[in-house]
């Protein structure tokens, strides 16, 4: 015959997880690591390294990463097609500007980064189109 489990006889603890709010602020931290390297060696143009280069590669890092975690902060209160709008134009800005190191010409740098921010708006608009309540 079955029998219930017998109920609990201490206090109840609740469990806050922190892995999300680590993750809030590791995640921009890490991409804005790896975006401050590829800005700094795209610059470089494989000479040597200078302090101009690590600057860039730095001050690169810390406008990629505060701006991702604001955009990541702000994002969760704007509306699906605001937000999809916020990140495709974040996208776009950061390519265009890694890209354009590369001393490419200025139409061929605005058309890819337009094509990649339209890429990110359309996949960043149906993920959160499909999966909002």
């Amino acid at each position: 015959m079955a029998h219930t489990a017998p109920a609990r006889t201490g206090p109840r603890t609740t469990h806050h997880p922190t892995i999300p709010l680590r993750a809030n602020l590791l995640l921009p931290a890490l991409a804005g690591i790896v975006y401050g390297l590829w800005t700094s060696g795209i610059a470089r143009h494989a000479g040597p390294i200078t302090g101009w280069n690590v600057l860039l590669g730095v001050i690169s890092a810390l406008a990629f990463a505060a701006a991702a975690h604001g955009i990541h902060t702000i994002a969760p209160r704007l509306p699906r097609e605001l937000r999809a709008a916020t990140w495709a134009a974040f996208a776009g800005i950061a390519f265009g500007f890694v890209y354009s190191l590369t001393d490419a010409g200025i139409v061929k740098t605005v058309g890819l980064s337009l094509v990649i921010t339209a890429g990110v708006f359309a996949v960043v608009f149906y993920r959160y189109y499909t999966t909002e309540d």
